[in-house]
């Protein structure tokens, strides 16, 4: 059957709907999809699909996977959520939870999410110390040695989480840094047995942070909340003894996750 006419019969989705809902399925499912599967999802004919995910593709919406053949989601769809996220209502709520927090802890605390190549961080409220971090909103920091790429990393299926290691420069940034595969999957191993990750100058001499996970109502990373300090104000079990408080931080922002998921 001609392609034009599977579309008119098949799915009974309007043409000017079926990029948006590919996207938002792609988004859903959470780990790179293949073609079939999204034409199975949403009933529509594998052309359709195909041409579909060209034109995501070629617009920066949608990437492909490290085995060429599935799509996750691209820079600008990674910057549509963050977007969303960053919405004023939402945010002010969230400035509120992490201005509290860094209160209570005396230190910087950060949100942020995975980009392509590293954690992007979206917010953060400053401690009011002298001596502190800088680490900008916008910045991107590396997966492998900060908290809060190994906390996203800890959340990847052990599949895709081999294929990612396969392709990442572990670099070396401190004499701390994991930067073997090997040294890496067991700091990942004991951070999902924990819940959360720390960061032991393996980003930056003297720096250190810990790092949990912020998830949505379908339990996947959304973002990472973070506490970083100087080690010389707060060494590693300083900042080890703030989980507790980091961890009610976190259930409050995915409070606010879940009310903006409910229906209206």
């Amino acid at each position: 059957m001609p392609d034009g006419q599977s579309d008119d019969t098949q799915g009974q989705i309007p043409t000017n709907l079926r990029l948006l809902l590919l996207l938002e399925q792609v988004a859903k499912e959470g780990v790179p999809v293949s073609p079939g599967a999204l034409a199975s999802a949403l009933g529509l004919p594998k052309p359709t699909v195909h041409r579909l995910l060209t034109t995501a593709e070629s617009e920066g919406f949608l990437q492909r996977d490290v085995d060429g053949r599935s799509y996750g989601p691209g820079h600008r769809l990674r910057r549509l959520a963050a977007n969303t996220l960053s919405s004023q209502r939402v945010r002010t709520e969230r400035l509120m939870i992490m201005k509290a927090l860094a209160e209570r802890v005396g230190e910087t605390c950060n949100l942020a999410a995975p980009g392509r190549y590293g954690m992007v961080y979206l917010d953060r409220v400053e401690t009011h110390w002298p001596l502190r971090i800088e680490m900008k909103v916008g910045m991107q920091v590396p997966f492998h040695c900060t908290a809060s790429g190994k906390m996203y990393l800890s959340s990847l299926r052990k599949d895709k989480l081999q294929r990612f290691l396969g392709v990442i420069d572990l670099e070396t940034r401190t004499k701390n840094t994991l930067s073997t595969a090997e040294t890496l999957l067991a700091d990942i191993e004991a951070i999902r047995s924990k819940g959360y990750a720390m960061d032991d100058q393996e980003f930056m001499d003297g720096m250190g942070a810990i790092a949990v996970a912020v998830r949505d109502n379908e339990k996947r990373l959304v973002t990472t909340l973070s506490i970083h300090a100087p080690l010389q104000r707060l060494d590693l079990a300083g900042l080890e003894a703030w989980y507790p408080a980091l961890s009610e931080a976190r259930d409050q922002l995915e409070n606010i996750i879940e009310l903006e998921d409910a229906p209206s």
